[in-house]
């Protein structure tokens, strides 16, 4: 007679607990950012979870998923400019911009193709988007899709974006593939929208991909199946070891912005709050006394939270929870 195996119970789950750092989901098409980010949490079993930068369902691609204490410091991972990849589909336009929307015209394509190249460089450089009506821009409070959503009419806000470049990369009888670095802020497809309107026929998205963020660490992506299986694999359902190597930490997804070193005594202060203009003996890295955009604050390497200066004093904006442990009677 064999013996039977053990097989390890994958209903039992490990308890939640605190963890620190910035998952690169490369976030699949058809699922929200907000269910991707449920599931990257409950893999992890992380108490808090947050992302930034939303894809839409039709999108995807790096999605920065924040996990405990990162969740602070979301807003700032993804400052940076962005390069997508993009595939617009000739001849039809869509309500939504994407193929996801209504289908509100349709023209002949003729010879539009014969014209891309010239009508793509004319959106490279600094130029001026209406937004999408089904976005998450807010007027009044409320988000555009909920105005679109109730069938409202509401005026869309304009805004200024920077295309760094747009490449060509593929095209077909109906379609063209093109790889956008653009500012942050910019609609994708707004952008596509737009050529289709400049060679007379429109065009819509049908596949978007975000590649890459400025600023974050150029970390390789993981995809939600990856991360599934390799949870999947432990034997002791409480190990994370292998899956918390995965995150980036808090303090190297942050060592993108001008950093300011500060003394000890004075970290303490800044902590609890209190505002800091003596700045004397504080070191300086890509920004100066003068600097007026947000800096990362450290003290003896450690990394503290951002801030900014004003007339000369660093003022603390987002800090990490009692970092210098000053809460627990542990100052030096």
């Amino acid at each position: 007679m064999t013996k039977d195996r053990i097989i390890p119970d994958k209903s039992r789950r490990a308890p939640k607990r605190d963890i620190d750092g910035v998952f690169l989901l490369d976030k699949p098409t058809g699922i929200s950012s907000a269910l991707a980010l449920t599931k990257v949490r409950g893999i992890f079993r992380a108490n808090k979870a947050g992302h930034t930068g939303s894809l839409d369902p039709l999108a995807s691609g790096l999605l920065p998923v924040c996990l405990g204490q990162a969740a602070k410091f979301s807003s700032y991972f993804l400052e940076g400019s962005k390069k997508y990849i993009a595939t617009g589909k000739l001849g039809i336009v869509t309500d939504s911009g994407d193929a996801e929307g209504n289908v509100v015209e349709e023209h002949e394509i003729g010879d539009a193709l014969s014209n891309l190249n010239e009508a793509i460089k004319k959106f490279e450089g600094d130029i001026t988007q209406v937004p999408p009506i089904y976005s998450a821009i807010k007027v009044d409070g409320k988000p555009l899709y909920k105005y679109a959503r109730a069938g409202k009419s509401v005026e869309v806000p304009s805004r200024e974006v920077t295309v760094f470049y747009i490449k060509l990369l593929d095209t077909t009888e109906d379609s063209f593939t093109i790889e956008v670095y653009c500012s942050k802020g910019t609609y994708i497809r707004t952008l596509v929208s737009d050529i289709g309107s400049e060679l007379g026929c429109g065009a819509h998205v049908t596949m978007l991909r975000r590649i890459e963020v400025d600023g974050l660490p150029k970390g390789e992506m993981h995809t939600l199946d990856s991360l599934q299986k390799l949870a999947d694999a432990r034997e002791d359902f409480t190990d994370f070891k292998d899956m918390d190597a995965m995150l980036i930490p808090i303090d190297e997804a942050m060592n993108y912005l001008p950093r300011i070193d500060i003394p000890y005594d004075m970290a303490v202060l800044l902590c609890q709050g209190q505002r800091q203009d003596n700045l004397s003996d504080c070191k300086f890295t890509d920004c100066d006394i003068n600097f007026k955009d947000t800096v990362q604050i450290r003290t003896d390497g450690m990394f503290i939270g951002v801030g900014h200066i004003q007339n000369g004093t660093l003022i603390s904006d987002r800090m990490m929870s009692d970092p210098l442990h000053t809460n627990k009677g542990l100052y030096k």
